[in-house]
């Protein structure tokens, strides 16, 4: 009896794509700590995460206990959506198809009948559901100063997205089942499919950054990433009758360019105890693109991974035990896989007890989010997180949920 394995495409071809790009996707890198507090960062961020969030916020005044070295070894989060429980279908309609073949096998036509109308069914509710995983990892170390503060980073995600395609085809042969016209191999050449599309931005650099004293008393901080980037998108598509373990790494789905890129952000110090603080990011300030490749014998639509410029300002307040935040996107980042555009409006808190523990929540609402996405929505997304400071060694935890998505990160570190 042949053997379907619709379950092992979706999980293999992520993990293909997880392999081949450990750090990957055009989605900026969050540290625990921003992804506790809602993704915000631009004008809060640590110096050993401010690498990845702002580099001019290593030379920013923070904590006492903070201000002399960074070290992030490692931060991981994941996130996951899966609205109409996808993984869950393809289980379902793995067995219904067995089944339906064995009936065939043994002519056995009214449990054929029975099965073929149920897989149309599975087939039909299947169509278009979609379910995206997202998983990021960075690595990071900041050594701030009064003339020039210094770190290396290498952080990105991977974000892939996995699509059910009922092929209306199918159709007229299930039908034919039904009918009780039982041909042996019938369920060999089924047109419904799987697809899998994805997109990596592996990036590794050296941040520097400076504070400027102004005539009136305020701080400036300026800051610079210089960096090079690594592009990757894969795209599969194949029927579940042509499903092969063997085409899952091929190199045909696969298309990758590199290139050196640039982080420039500022942070401003100002209030009479210097208690607030601004900030704005632009990232990837030199526009890269990449085009996807054409899965044969299903020519697909060629996507492009756009990676440009992304303008980022926030504002925060600050004190020795609490720091409330505001952020907003100013430019609306392009999707790639089968989700919407994001563009996010973020309000982050952090709330620290004697420096050993801190408390940290978040709320952040997606500007671009629409009706029409073709996919898996992000609209708004609530967070929450906990750090623990013991002997010298940062513990950092945080989640993430809304009506689509579940995440969590974990973060390991030093700061002194």
């Amino acid at each position: 009896m042949h053997q379907y394995r619709l379950s092992r495409l979706f999980i293999a071809l992520g993990l293909s794509v997880a392999a081949t790009s450990a750090l990957a996707s055009p989605q900026a890198f969050m540290s625990s700590r921003s992804f506790a507090m809602a993704g915000t960062g631009v004008a809060v961020a640590h110096p050993s995460s401010a690498t990845s969030e702002n580099p001019a916020m290593m030379a920013a005044d923070h904590h006492s206990w903070s201000d002399d070295f960074g070290l992030t070894l490692p931060s991981v989060n994941v996130r996951v959506a899966d609205e109409e429980e996808t993984v869950d279908q393809v289980d379902s309609i793995q067995e219904t198809i067995d089944e339906l073949e064995a009936a065939i096998d043994t002519g056995n036509v009214t449990n054929a009948q029975q099965l073929a109308g149920q897989l149309r069914e599975q087939f039909e509710g299947f169509d278009k559901d979609t379910v995206r995983a997202n998983i990021g990892l960075g690595l990071s170390l900041a050594v701030p100063g009064k003339q020039l503060s210094v770190g290396v980073f290498s952080n990105g995600n991977l974000t892939a997205t996995v699509r059910g395609e009922y092929d209306k085809s199918d159709d007229a042969k299930l039908q034919a089942i039904e009918s009780g016209v039982l041909t042996p191999g019938a369920t060999d050449d089924l047109n419904s499919r799987g697809k899998v599309v994805a997109s990596a931005v592996v990036e590794a650099g050296i941040s520097f950054a400076h504070a400027l004293e102004l005539n009136n008393g305020d701080t400036i901080q300026l800051g610079i990433s210089p960096k090079y980037v690594q592009l990757q998108t894969f795209q599969y598509t194949e029927t579940v009758s042509g499903f092969e373990d063997s085409d899952f790494d091929g190199d045909q789905f696969q298309t990758e360019k590199s290139g050196f890129n640039l982080d420039i952000g500022a942070a401003y110090a100002f209030g009479d105890e210097k208690e607030w603080n601004a900030g704005i990011v632009v990232k990837n300030l030199i526009p890269m693109k990449l085009d996807s490749a054409r899965s044969k014998p299903l020519l697909e639509d060629q996507r492009t991974l756009k990676v440009g410029p992304m303008a980022t300002v926030g504002i925060a307040h600050k004190s020795a035990y609490h720091v409330i935040t505001a952020e907003i996107d100013l430019t609306k980042k392009e999707a790639f896989g089968f989700e919407d555009d994001t563009q996010w409006f973020a309000l982050g808190a952090e709330f620290d007890a004697w420096r050993y523990a801190q408390l940290r929540a978040g709320v952040r609402y997606n500007l671009a989010s629409n009706d029409d996405n073709d996919g898996i929505a992000e609209e708004t997304q609530f967070t929450a997180g906990l750090g623990l400071n013991l002997m010298g060694v940062r513990f950092d935890l945080g989640a993430l949920l809304s009506s689509a998505d579940v995440g969590a990160a974990l973060e390991l570190g030093t700061s002194f």
